[in-house]
């Protein structure tokens, strides 16, 4: 699956923001072409929590281990959360053990480079062994993101 027919996937969620920096945007330079998922039916960019998602088309600093500044390359990156993270990977994700993963190779589930003990798995150049799962892990972070919003505002309406 190309990386537009996974977007297409992510835009059709219920209320998911997505927040694409481009150049004149205000944003990072680092950041232009890459895509951070949120839910906020609001239209409005959270400030106060990380995406759920995001798709990274290129290196940032200290996180090079996927090759992404060679050609074509680029990656899906999910919060997962502990269960869902320790069923794709058959670890729990306090145990990363970076030494012993590949985070280059392509269509498999990984454990993010630098997130992955935060429970965020990522997967570099989706194919055929992962979109159909990932497309998965993708709506449930989703939904995931969306009760944890709605949690909050409940909790914020009784104060």
């Amino acid at each position: 699956m190309t990386m537009e027919q996974i977007l297409a996937q992510i835009r059709s969620f219920s209320g998911v923001l997505e927040l694409a920096p481009q150049e004149g945007s205000g944003h990072p330079e680092i950041s232009w072409g890459d895509h951070f998922f949120y839910y906020a039916p609001d239209g409005e960019v959270p400030h106060n929590r990380q995406p759920y998602a995001t798709i990274v088309t290129k290196n940032y600093p200290n996180d090079e281990d996927s090759r992404l500044d060679e050609p074509g390359r680029w990656r899906v990156n999910v919060h997962a959360g502990t269960q869902l993270f320790t069923e794709l990977l058959g670890y729990p994700p306090r145990s990363v053990d970076p030494s012993t993963i590949d985070f280059a190779e392509a269509d498999v589930f990984i454990p993010h480079p630098l997130y992955g003990s935060l429970g965020w798995v990522a997967v570099v150049e989706p194919g055929e062994r992962t979109t159909p799962r990932l497309l998965e892990v993708l709506r449930d972070a989703h939904l995931a993101d969306r009760r944890r919003v709605e949690r909050r505002s409940a909790l914020r309406d009784t104060e």
